[in-house]
């Protein structure tokens, strides 16, 4: 392969894309530890801070994913990789010396992803017992048909 190829140039920045993807899914992964934490301590004003943490760090790994698809196409048209672009497809086409690297990161990837979907799981069945505890706390003090009182004279 030539060295100034666009694929060779494109490269790095794709294991520093990934890189910084798999710093995004650590952060999620604490978030989401820290979330189930406030959760299990009761501590509601916690929780709805998380909740928006949450979302923000959401959309960082968004525009990281993005980022890093953007470029995955890019070496994928170069290499002229018809088939979907997907790493699987993609990293049979690329020199030696970057495979590992590049293998072992998607697998980091992968991994904390799932990692994250299973806290997420885990704190939504909480947050949901949780929801449906209060619910019932409520519904104890509140009948669903208001109770009969009287007036001073008796009357209903």
């Amino acid at each position: 392969m030539n060295t100034d190829s666009p694929v060779l140039n494109s490269l790095p920045r794709l294991l520093n894309l990934l890189r910084h993807e798999l710093r995004q899914y650590g952060e999620m992964l604490a978030l989401l530890d820290q979330q189930q934490e406030f959760v299990m301590a009761r501590s509601a004003e916690e929780v709805l801070r998380s909740v928006n943490a949450i979302n923000l760090q959401m959309g960082q790994i968004q525009t990281a994913r993005q980022e890093r698809e953007s470029c995955q196409r890019e070496i994928a048209g170069a290499l002229q990789v018809t088939e979907d672009p997907e790493f699987h497809n993609l990293v049979p086409h690329l020199p030696d010396e970057y495979r590992p690297a590049i293998e072992a990161l998607v697998r980091e990837n992968n991994g904390l992803l799932a990692r994250i979907q299973q806290r997420a799981r885990q704190n939504h069945l909480l947050l949901s017992r949780s929801v449906e505890l209060m619910q019932r706390f409520v519904s104890s003090l509140l009948p669903a048909s208001p109770p009969v009182t009287y007036t001073g004279e008796g009357q209903v």
